[in-house]
């Protein structure tokens, strides 16, 4: 597929830049570049679908994944406990789990320690379907990252959980009076 102005994997030019210019990039001109390969990921993954390969490619909707995985990570849990660990309401999970369990995913049981409270947890088909599902995933990301040290794999892997975790805490009310960022590059600044 022919790469198109706004869709570039670089936007920096590695033959006119030399090695004392490229470190000192400013800090808008990294955050413009940030958020435009944040665009090109998500649609890039929205165009690819990046959901696996094989016959479990696409099996899945994130949706459903990220619930099946949050469930056999940390087992079973009510739906408030489950929004909470999301960062979604209660009213969305509902949705989103509605379809895993009318399709045997995941089960309804009584709280082991309050029996007239119900929680979710994942069947043994869910167990299976979503192993298929990660190994599949598992692969893309194998093939995606061919070429890529273990080093590499692991500090992409660490910036971006930290980055999710920044954005999940992240309170949306204070987007619109934002703090300011503190200064010294992402650094926090010495205590006096």
């Amino acid at each position: 597929m022919p790469t198109h102005p706004d869709m570039t994997t670089d936007m920096t030019d590695d033959d006119h830049t030399a090695p004392d210019e490229a470190a000192a990039l400013n800090e808008p001109a990294v955050l413009d570049a940030l958020q435009h390969q944040l665009a090109v990921y998500a649609r890039r993954a929205e165009q690819t679908r990046l959901g696996g390969l094989g016959h479990a490619r696409n099996s899945m909707d994130r949706a459903a994944y990220l619930l099946l995985n949050r469930l056999d990570q940390e087992g079973p849990m009510g739906v408030k406990a489950l929004a909470a660990g999301m960062g979604i309401d209660s009213s969305t999970v509902t949705r989103q789990v509605a379809p895993l369990v009318e399709s045997g995913l995941v089960k309804r049981t009584s709280h082991p320690e309050d029996g007239r409270a119900v929680v979710l947890q994942l069947s043994p088909r869910g167990e299976s379907r979503l192993e298929e599902v990660r190994s599949s995933r598992r692969r893309l990301m194998e093939l995606i990252t061919t070429g890529w040290s273990e080093e590499e794999r692991e500090t992409f892997c660490s910036l971006l959980t930290r980055f999710n975790t920044a954005m999940l805490d992240l309170n949306p009310a204070s987007l619109s009076n934002p703090p300011e960022p503190p200064s010294g590059g992402g650094q926090d600044a010495p205590a006096s």
